[in-house]
């Protein structure tokens, strides 16, 4: 019988000690693909300050991203690659413009496999084809698209250009050969295969400054966790990680 007594009074203590326990906090994040290794890391290091928070990551095209938060997709935070796509969520009022700040900055390479001479902008012409972000969706597109435009060539490419979903799948057309080459950003290009290689920088001054603004949604400014892993962003030690992946912190 006592036996029985300290088992119930056990099973009592655990049932009590799970119920009082804080519930682990789930964040979603919706980030540029260009981002992935970087906030990967960033939060597995949050993650061992934080072990109970648990990461729900969604890495895709801005412009996608965006369109999926305006429809309902769960996102407690939205890094983009561009001023736009911010801006976008911003206008119907589904994030805090208090919370918003840039996280970090990037640029613009062409790199690909071709063996053609290729050392700026003026001999893309002679090429076959070029991928490129989607211009409706991914901001490399839109710089690169603003880049070709700035420099005259525009015209000249015509029937060149290959569409890709992300920044990514722009660069892995590249790396495989399917295409001459890619506008990439540099932390992009630096990930590639020892196949491809980065052919040229384009010239800031043919594009805005390619810059990653951040914002807490309206429903992660809600949420403690959110505000304190925007925080972290925006930490030393954030910045460190950032750099080790080749982005510019300012």
């Amino acid at each position: 019988m006592r036996t029985v007594m300290k088992n119930l009074v056990f099973a009592f203590c655990c049932i009590l000690f799970l119920s009082n326990a804080a519930p682990a906090a789930e964040l979603s994040l919706s980030v540029a693909a260009s981002l992935k290794e970087a906030i990967n890391e960033l939060t597995a290091e949050y993650g061992k300050k934080k072990p109970g928070i648990t990461f729900l990551k969604n890495y895709g095209a801005s412009g996608a991203l965006a369109k999926q938060i305006e429809q309902g997709a769960p996102a407690d935070l939205f890094i983009s690659a561009n001023r736009e796509w911010v801006d976008y969520l911003q206008n119907r009022k589904l994030t805090d413009e208090a919370s918003r700040c840039a996280f970090a900055y990037n640029s613009l390479v062409f790199a690909g496999t071709t063996k053609q001479p290729v050392a700026g902008m003026k001999d893309l012409a002679k090429l076959r084809k070029i991928a490129i972000g989607s211009p409706g969706s991914v901001p490399a597109g839109e710089y690169a698209m603003e880049s070709f435009k700035a420099a005259g060539i525009d015209k000249a490419l015509d029937g060149k250009l290959v569409m890709a979903k992300d920044v990514r799948e722009a660069m892995k057309y590249a790396e495989l050969g399917e295409v001459d080459g890619a506008f990439v950003y540099r932390t992009d290009a630096l990930l590639l295969g020892k196949q491809a290689r980065i052919l040229f920088a384009v010239p800031e001054g043919l594009h805005d400054r390619v810059i990653y603004p951040m914002a807490l949604t309206t429903t992660g400014t809600g949420k403690k966790e959110a505000v304190e892993f925007l925080r972290f962003l925006q930490s030393a030690e954030a910045r460190k990680v950032l750099e080790k992946y080749g982005f510019a912190v300012k």
